[in-house]
């Protein structure tokens, strides 16, 4: 298998791994990175984005991950498309597999891979999805203000974006398919003092329903009954959790129960000297792009201060 080597590989793009591309790259480091299986990461899905500093008008998600590559690039950023089959972190040097093909040995690795929210699986979920159907109310909420909307889950994400929608949005429904929640006593508490929140318990989505353009309505099934009815909608919320992308790194760094990286708090420093870990793959908390781009940041520092202290230790 050929080999090549690198003082900085980037696993995965997105907001953290291209920020971090433009810190290692202006600092002369000669990034290398490959972007993963959806370039430009979960904004790529994205069709509005107004929350991001810099962009008064709003910008379209895919085009802001173009913009954030050209940055990148600018500055000398090697962008591959490929995938990260497989690591190995047991020694020093670092090595990654790109597509079963080649190995990189790197220097330093910055984990950007993300995470990937969970769904359903129906049909009609993925038909009206960014057209009303949406695993973000923070990102998108703003958009169906003073409309009535329905948020799925019952952990403590599914709280916390109910209550949020609550304050934009004059009715939420939350649908909860157990007779009780799973969220913590202290978010089940906001929820239900929220006079504009309707749980509808024992409830699973059958079907989102709209027309060409949007969502505007929904399909539930009452599973101790088996009732089915039609509620009228604007929007339509998943919150029944996020999956990291961190699989291949599980033989080397620390995870938590969910597959979340850890590393040390204040930094993007893994177990693994060397390794440094960003965006959405270590924070199940935000999952901003602007807190992302943050953590990239961090990265590309970390990872720079790392390699000038290898180098002065071998003087």
């Amino acid at each position: 298998m050929n080999q090549e080597q690198a003082r900085v590989l980037i696993i995965g793009s997105g907001p953290s791994g291209y920020t971090a591309a433009i810190y290692a790259a202006r600092a002369g480091l000669s990034p290398i990175m490959v972007t993963g299986g959806q370039p430009g990461g979960q904004l790529t899905t994205t069709n509005d984005v107004e929350n991001y500093p810099g962009y008064p008008d709003g910008i379209n998600g895919p085009q802001m991950m173009v913009d954030f590559q050209k940055q990148a690039e600018r500055f000398g950023t090697d962008i591959r498309y490929g995938q990260v089959t497989s690591v190995d972190f047991s020694g020093y040097p670092h090595k990654a597999v790109v597509d079963d093909k080649y190995e990189i040995i790197a220097e330093s690795v910055i984990i950007s891979t993300g995470a990937s929210a969970k769904y359903l699986g129906l049909p009609s979920e993925e038909k009206y999805y960014n057209k009303g159907v949406s695993a973000c109310a923070v990102c998108d909420g703003f958009f169906y203000r003073g409309k009535t909307v329905a948020v799925v889950g019952g952990g403590d994400t599914a709280a916390e974006e109910a209550t949020y929608l609550a304050n934009l949005c004059p009715k939420v429904y939350l649908l909860v398919r157990r007779d009780e929640m799973r969220a913590s006593q202290i978010m089940q508490n906001r929820v239900e003092k929220a006079e504009n929140i309707e749980i509808l318990w024992n409830t699973e989505t059958d079907e989102i329903l709209g027309d060409e353009d949007s969502v505007t309505g929904m399909r539930v099934l009452n599973n101790a009954t088996g009732e089915k009815r039609d509620i009228d909608i604007d929007g339509f919320f998943v919150a029944i959790g996020h999956q990291p992308n961190t699989d291949i790194f599980k033989d080397y760094l620390e995870m938590d129960e969910t597959g979340y990286l850890k590393v040390i708090p204040g930094t993007s420093k893994t177990n693994i000297e060397g390794v440094f870990a960003t965006g959405d793959a270590a924070d199940k908390v935000y999952r901003q792009a602007v807190t992302a781009a943050g953590t990239g940041c961090m990265g590309a520092l970390d990872a720079e201060k790392f390699l000038l202290a290898k180098e002065m230790n071998v003087v």
